[in-house]
C-alpha cells in the first residue's frame, strides 16, 4: 500500500535505532559530534584541494643532489639485489669452424590455403611417385 511517504532507508533505520538506543543526555552530544567530524572530513577535503591547485600553479624546483648523496637503491642494505659476476664464455662461444653457419634473416612466410587443410589435406607419398 502506498502512503505518498518515500520509505526510509536502511542506514537510516539503522542510524535512527542506535541513537534511539542512547540515553537522553546522551543523544545531542553524539549527533553533535558526528556532524563536528563531517564538517572537518569536509574542511580538509577543501584545503587539499586548495593546497594541490597552488602547488601545481606555483610549482617549486626539486634541489639538486649535493656532493655524493647516492639514491635510493644505495641504501637498500641486506635487500639489494647480489651483484652478479661478469659472464663467463660457454662453449658454443670456442666452437670456431665448427659453430654452425649463420642463416639471413628471412621474411616470414605467409600461410596459404593449404596451410589449413587440416584433416582433408592429401596425403603425402613416400615412394618417390
Amino acid at each position: 500500500m502506498e502512503t505518498g511517504q518515500p520509505q526510509a532507508s536502511i542506514a537510516r533505520n539503522i542510524f535512527d535505532g542506535i541513537v534511539s538506543f542512547l540515553p537522553d543526555w546522551l543523544q545531542i552530544p553524539i549527533l553533535c559530534l558526528i556532524i563536528l567530524l563531517i564538517v572537518l572530513g569536509w574542511v580538509s577535503s577543501i584545503r587539499k584541494k586548495i593546497a594541490q591547485r597552488r602547488a601545481a600553479r606555483n610549482p617549486q624546483p626539486v634541489p639538486a643532489a649535493s656532493g655524493n648523496q647516492g639514491s635510493g637503491a644505495d641504501h637498500l642494505g641486506p635487500y639489494a639485489p647480489a651483484q652478479q659476476a661478469p659472464q663467463q664464455p660457454s662453449g658454443a662461444d670456442y666452437l670456431g669452424q665448427y659453430a654452425p653457419a649463420q642463416q639471413p634473416q628471412q621474411a616470414p612466410q605467409q600461410p596459404s590455403g593449404a596451410d589449413y587443410l587440416g584433416s582433408y589435406a592429401p596425403q603425402q607419398r613416400r615412394d618417390g611417385h
